[in-house]
Order: structure tokens, then C-alpha cells, then sequence
């Protein structure tokens, strides 16, 4: 006797787009008719416990499975070893979700365990690594079962973004590839996501079921497309198992909601055999996961961001879903109240013919409502009166409409999260979607604590806040100021940060302690102020020992004068942040020493290009030492005094210490002028004399305006230039030049202008002009005549 039959009588597949506000009320609505005893969603089985979280959820949010332990330096796992899955107010599986937690109905995920997944995927990218090492790059697989490149749901299962070609594809993989672009087009349409936006999301209330005609639709494409593809196969055959086990645990009503891909392999239940399914699943590999809820943003769900199942607008999609009536005429009235914030002049007459030309442009061209291309040109044609400019900006910001969802503290963390939200509450630091401007008074302890937990963050590779350059009016050691950014891949950083401790203090000493063991010495010097702007005690010890050895043992003076300005930094302004900063100039004043003696050998026979990088090198260690002062700041004057007068050095190297002794006082008028003199001589190539000048007048020009003898060297150095040489350094000079502000550049024009009309004045003699006498008689003889005319009628 065989094996009875499942009743699939009760079974309801319900094929879905991941994202859409149709897709979601059509789910809804079928579920409220169905009243199934069981519901199955597309998603990792690991996060079945965390269903009953989801009404102190706030969309959007994604469900994150990781493997749980990630040895150091097993960098596959790292980058691998994660996977999200989001859900917005307006996808069909959340809507899901809330009706089963409502109505107290079993609720479980169906598709492949990403415990399998993640162990696949990890085993791919050390396979290419290895590949890659040996020479034979390969073809790369697909990606994780379920989940793009980014570890997201497969693009398959909406309309595919992105899709090869059809030259680039047969036609069988063309159809697997982009299954809605091939229903599209036989409807009509060139345009995927239009047609399923008029045949799905923009479906009234009360319609009909899509579902069944939408499997229908799946199964004819399926049956052109060919074998279906491992993984994918692989993930229906999973699905059927745990859809096999619901019905045989007693289930007369179950509910499938899925890709609408997957829909027809799961509908057909009898027609796949349990043997072969059993067989598609033995011997994958598999790995220990844990999944948790996050916090998810709809920047993220664009399909702009690289996410494969991405929609792109999902503002608009959310502002579908939530408005109750007359979505258009709300949208345009919320784009009228964002152009008047812009200061804009937007009336309510304005808003009426926009609604009114969305609304004729969605009858002319056969859509059901009027959408969002519609929504949009009415807004550029009459809110803005036709400048794009002034819609593109309201526009894209409604389109995304940036929001982050929330995640009660109840949901499974990582003590590292736990530690960072218990800090963010404390210290009234909320993480948001969008960039923020942040300036910090470190003499306030609440805002100095602010900077250390940002510092610390940055340590562990939570790039949350980024360091900016201060505004005018934020000078000074006791500022600091960030431009905040929360994004959700932070979570994942932070999980895997979690290997170094439990609180962020302890993991970021602990990685700052890893990071200096291998990190050369210019290195250890940023990673020493780092340290003390995260105010890491427990690391820096390790850290200055480290510093000492290598500083002892380091010769190389790039590396030396790498090495400085984070130490000089840190030394002078340590007592800011009350750290004992006397051991920290010790070892920069022994550095600076270090310089000065290896300076000169250093900068023998660079080129041009080398003295350039050096240069920049000098300028940093100048400040250094500046900063330090006391002897080591006089050692390094003295150094670049002698190094001033060595006639061998680099022109670049050579401007460059005259323009610092200048500024410093150190070098007087007639003497720099000399200096200059002699790179200008007639002896000297043009264009190692243009290079002297570009060091010397490198950052500021202004001191052309206010010496006129200065200036007035530089233009006779040019006047007698040969015209074949001046077309040598004429690009060397644009370059100097051009680096100046305008005003700056005004000046020192006016300056040259002044020294033209004051030298005839002060010596005429000084001023000899070649007249070339056969080319000017002809211009002699008509000033000739017209002075003789002039004088016969007088």
C-alpha cells in the first residue's frame, strides 16, 4: 500500500513582490478571508523565536542571521558571514506577520536555514580567495541561497534589477532571470515594475484574490525557463519539507506567503517527490547562527542602495499604504508645505492643478491611478512651474522618504549592543538615518563623554560619527566636531566587534592593543592620540611601549617625520583631556632630534616630483615642531637655517624652507631677495627656478602684494625668459598661481600692474624697448597723415 496523499485542499500560496503596498492589503485580505490555522513565510527558520517581538516592532526593521562565533582574522567569515532580511510598513510579509501575532495563529519561516546559507556562502569566498591566490580567478557563484552579493533576498522574487540582456542570455535564463519583465511585456508594457504597480499594488479594496492568477502567470513562465537553478532548487525543496510537516502536524488552513517565483513549486505540492527533495538537501554545509532583529532605513530599501529586491520609492510606497484616501491629493499638499519650507512660493490653487494633471496623464495613458511618474511631472510642471532643479531636490527626498525603524530592548543583542544603546540613552545621542552636524565643548563632561564614545566606536570600525573640519567659530583645542550617520550595517560591525569585549571601552582597548602590535611607527603615533582622544587607559601603556622601541630602532626619516605630528598633537594638547602628556613629548622632542640629523641626507637628489611629497612632509613637521617649542622646535630651526644655504637642494625643498624662515623672521628682506636672485639667474634651468618659486609661494601669495622689490625680481625673471622657455614653466606657474584664491590673485595682478606704470616713472632709462623699424613705418606713416590733416583744418 503506498503512502496517503497530503490534503493540500486547505493550502494557500500566496505569491508576493517583497515589497509593495498592493502586495501587502492583497495579503491582508486574503488572510482575513483564509483564517488559517498556520502561516509559513519566506525567511531563515533561526528567527522563529523572535516572532512574538513583532508587535513592539517599528518598521522598518530586517531580521539578521550571523554565524556565531568568528575566530580573529578568519576574514571570509567576517565579510560573509551575515545576511538581512528586511520588511517595511508595506510588505506583504510583515503584514503577515501582524495578522498571525494578532490572531494568535502559528507562525514559523520556511526557507532554507541560514545556517546552511552563511556556511555555503563563507565556503564560496574562501574557495575565490583561494582562487584568486593561485591565479585563476574563476567564475564566481551567484550568492547565498536567498540572499544577493549584499546578503539580501534574491532580486527573482520582484522584478529583477539589473537583469543581463537578452543578447548577453538565452532565452531560458532571460526568464528565470527577470520572470515579471517577461509578463510585462507580453501585457504590453515595456516596464516591469509599471505593469505589476497597475495589475498588483494599485488594486482597490475588494478586488479579487491576485494570488491565484499570479501563480498561474509563474507557472507558464517557469515551464520556458528550463531547470531551475540550484539554489533555488534547493530553497523550494526546503520550503516543501517544512510546508509537508505543517500538514501533517494536523493543519487544515495554511497559508504560504513567498516569493511569487517560488509560488507555483509550493502550490504543486504532489507533483515534487519527498525522496527528491530529501536528496536536493543531504550533505549541505552548515554552521552555528544566531538571528536578531534591527533596526532597517527605506534608504536602504531602494533600490538605488544595491539591495537586489529593492523598490524605488519607498516613500511613495509607504505613503500608499498609509494614506487612507486621496494619496495623490496628500502628496502633492506634503510636496506644497516642503517647497514653502524652502521658501518657495506654492499655493493651494497649485495643488489643485497637479492633481488634476496627474490625474488626466494617468487617463491618457491607461494606468487605473495616476502614479508616481505621474505624481512627479505634475509636481515639476505646476509646484515648481517647470524648473527641475527646484523639484529634483522635494522630490527624491519624498520618493526615499528616509525613516529608521526600532527594536524593543527585549530583542537578543550582543553585550557590545547592549553596552552602546544603555550609552546612547545615557548620553542623549540617538541614532539617526541622516547626516547630522555635531559640535562638542570637550570642557562639558556630557559632550566630552559624547566624543570619547564616537572615538571609541571608530576604534572598533562603527564609523557612526566622522571627524569634520571645525568652522570658523569652532576653534581651538577644546572643540571637536562629527557629522553623524547611522547605517545598518553598524549592527553587523558591532557583532563582530563583540569578539574584543563586552563593553565598548574594553573591546576598543583591547583592538587598539591588536592594532599596534603589527602597526609601523607612523601608525603607532595615530594610534597613541587616538587612544587618548578615546581616552583608552588600558591600552595606552601597551601602545607607548610599542611607540618607544620602534621610535629607537626606525631610521628611516619619512617614517620619523610620519611619526611626529600625531605625537606633537597629542603632547600639546593631552592636558585637555587631563592626560599626563610629559612622557609623550619626551618621545617626540627624541623623534625631532632623529629628524634633524637625517633631514639633509634625505632630501639629496630628489626630483621634482619626490620633493614635492617631501615638502608636504616638511610643512607637517614644521607645525610638530612648533607645537612642541622648548629645544627641540629651536634644534629644527637651526637644521632648516643650515639646509637653507646648501646650493644642491631640490627648488621645490629649497622655496619651501626660505618661505618658513621668511614668515618666522628669520630671513630678512635684501637677503631673501638674494636668495631668489640667484634661483632667477640667467645660469639657473627655468624650470628648477619655477619650482623654487612654486615652494616659496605654496599656501599664500600675498606676500607678492606687499614687496614690490620681490614681485618685481620675479617679473624680470620672466621678461627675459627666451619665448621657448617660458612655454617650459608657463604650466609649472599656472599651477602656482592657480592655487591662490581670486581675490589673492586680484591683488598680486594689481601689484604687478603697479610696478609696470611706476618703472618708467623711476628710471627711464631703465626701461629699453627693440623697435623693429620696418614693420612700425607703416604705423608712423598714418599717425603721420592723420596728425598733418588735423593740422590743415585748424
Amino acid at each position: 500500500m503506498g503512502r496517503p496523499r497530503l490534503d493540500t485542499s486547505g493550502l494557500h500560496v500566496l505569491g508576493v513582490r517583497h515589497h509593495g503596498p498592493g502586495s501587502a492589503r492583497a495579503v491582508r485580505a486574503a488572510l482575513e478571508e483564509i483564517k488559517p490555522d498556520a502561516v509559513l513565510i519566506e525567511g531563515p527558520p533561526e528567527a522563529d523565536a523572535l516572532t512574538a517581538l513583532v508587535g513592539e516592532l517599528e518598521p522598518p526593521v530586517a531580521l539578521l542571521a550571523y554565524l556565531t562565533d568568528i575566530p580573529a582574522g578568519d576574514t571570509a567569515r567576517a565579510q560573509e558571514g551575515w545576511a538581512f532580511w528586511p520588511f517595511a510598513s508595506f510588505s506583504p510579509e510583515w503584514e503577515a506577520l501582524r495578522y498571525a501575532v494578532a490572531n494568535d495563529v502559528p507562525v514559523r519561516f520556511c526557507d532554507l536555514p541560514a545556517a546552511h546559507t552563511l556556511a555555503e556562502r563563507v565556503a564560496e569566498a574562501e574557495a575565490r580567495r583561494e582562487a584568486a591566490e593561485a591565479g585563476d580567478e574563476g567564475r564566481p557563484d551567484d550568492g547565498a541561497d536567498g540572499a544577493d552579493a549584499a546578503g539580501e533576498p534574491d532580486a527573482q522574487d520582484g522584478p529583477a534589477e539589473g537583469a543581463e540582456t537578452e543578447e548577453a542570455v538565452g532565452e531560458p535564463e532571460r526568464v528565470r532571470l527577470d520572470p515579471l519583465g517577461v509578463l510585462a511585456e507580453a501585457a504590453g508594457y515595456d516596464d516591469a515594475e509599471r505593469w505589476w504597480d497597475d495589475v498588483v499594488e494599485q488594486r482597490g479594496d475588494g478586488e479579487p484574490s491576485p494570488f491565484p492568477a499570479i501563480a498561474d502567470a509563474m507557472a507558464a513562465v517557469r515551464a520556458e525557463s528550463g531547470p531551475e537553478e540550484a539554489r533555488n532548487a534547493r530553497r523550494e525543496a526546503y520550503m516543501r519539507q517544512t510546508l509537508r510537516a505543517t500538514l501533517k502536524q494536523g493543519h487544515e488552513r495554511v497559508a504560504v506567503v513567498c516569493g511569487a517565483w517560488h509560488a507555483p513549486a509550493l502550490r504543486d505540492l504532489a507533483d515534487y517527490s519527498i525522496k527528491d527533495d530529501t536528496a536536493l538537501l543531504k550533505g549541505l554545509p552548515k554552521a552555528k547562527v544566531t538571528a536578531t532583529w534591527v533596526p532597517w532605513t527605506h534608504g536602504r530599501l531602494a533600490s538605488a542602495s544595491g539591495y537586489g529586491a529593492g523598490v524605488s520609492a519607498p516613500g511613495w510606497y509607504h505613503h500608499l499604504f498609509t494614506v487612507a484616501d486621496r494619496p495623490v491629493h496628500r502628496w502633492l499638499t506634503d510636496a506644497a508645505r516642503m517647497l514653502r519650507d524652502e521658501g518657495q512660493g506654492v499655493s493651494s490653487s497649485h495643488v489643485i492643478e497637479g492633481v488634476r494633471l496627474a490625474e488626466s496623464l494617468a487617463v491618457l495613458r491607461g494606468r487605473p491611478l495616476a502614479g508616481l511618474d505621474e505624481v512627479s511631472e505634475a509636481l515639476t510642471a505646476v509646484l515648481c512651474e517647470g524648473e527641475p532643479t527646484r523639484a529634483a531636490l522635494v522630490h527624491h527626498r519624498m520618493a526615499i522618504g528616509e525613516r529608521m525603524g526600532s527594536v524593543p530592548s527585549s530583542t537578543p543583542m550582543v553585550p557590545l549592543q547592549r553596552d552602546l544603546v544603555a550609552a546612547q540613552k545615557r548620553l542623549r545621542l540617538k541614532p539617526e538615518p541622516f547626516d547630522r552636524d555635531l559640535d562638542l565643548d570637550l570642557r562639558k563632561d556630557n559632550e566630552r563623554e559624547r566624543g570619547v564614545l564616537l572615538h571609541r566606536l571608530r576604534m572598533l570600525g562603527v564609523g557612526w560619527g566622522v571627524p569634520r573640519t571645525p568652522d570658523g567659530k569652532h576653534k581651538g583645542t577644546f572643540r571637536e566636531s562629527w557629522r553623524l550617520r547611522w547605517e545598518p550595517d553598524m549592527d553587523v560591525a558591532l557583532i563582530e566587534a563583540s569578539r574584543w569585549g563586552t563593553t565598548v571601552a574594553s573591546a576598543a582597548a583591547a583592538r587598539a592593543v591588536d592594532l599596534a602590535a603589527d602597526a609601523t611607527l607612523p601608525e603607532l603615533t595615530s594610534l597613541t592620540e587616538q587612544c587618548l582622544f578615546a581616552e583608552l587607559g588600558e591600552a595606552l601603556p601597551r601602545v607607548l611601549a610599542l611607540l618607544t622601541d620602534r621610535a629607537a630602532t626606525d631610521s628611516d626619516v619619512t617614517h620619523l617625520m610620519g611619526a611626529l605630528p600625531p605625537l606633537a598633537r597629542s603632547a600639546r594638547y593631552g592636558d585637555v583631556r587631563g592626560t599626563d602628556s610629559e612622557y609623550l613629548r619626551t618621545v617626540a622632542e627624541q623623534i625631532l632630534r632623529r629628524v634633524c640629523v637625517g633631514l639633509a641626507p634625505a632630501v639629496h637628489g630628489l626630483d621634482d616630483d619626490a620633493a614635492e611629497r617631501f615638502v608636504t612632509r616638511i610643512d607637517e613637521t614644521h607645525t610638530a615642531a612648533t607645537l612642541l617649542g622648548g629645544e627641540g622646535a629651536a634644534a629644527w630651526t637651526a637644521t632648516l637655517v643650515t639646509l637653507a644655504r646648501r646650493d644642491t637642494l631640490p627648488g621645490r625643498i629649497a622655496g619651501r624652507i626660505n618661505r618658513m624662515l621668511s614668515d618666522a623672521g628669520l630671513v630678512d628682506g635684501d637677503e631673501l631677495r638674494r636668495r631668489l636672485g640667484l634661483a632667477m639667474s640667467p645660469g639657473s634651468e627655468p624650470a628648477t627656478a619655477a619650482a623654487w618659486l612654486e615652494g616659496f609661494l605654496q599656501g599664500s601669495g600675498l606676500i607678492l602684494v606687499h614687496d614690490d622689490r620681490l614681485l618685481g625680481l620675479i617679473d624680470t625673471w620672466l621678461l627675459g625668459l627666451p619665448e621657448e622657455r617660458f612655454t617650459v614653466v608657463l604650466p609649472l606657474l599656472r599651477r602656482t598661481f592657480g592655487s591662490f584664491q581670486g581675490p589673492e590673485r586680484r591683488e598680486i595682478g594689481a601689484a604687478a600692474a603697479r610696478i609696470g606704470r611706476a618703472a618708467p616713472a623711476a628710471d627711464p632709462a631703465a626701461v629699453r624697448v627693440d623697435v623693429d623699424v620696418e614693420r612700425a613705418a607703416p604705423a608712423l606713416a598714418t599717425a603721420l597723415a592723420i596728425l598733418t590733416t588735423g593740422r590743415s583744418h585748424t
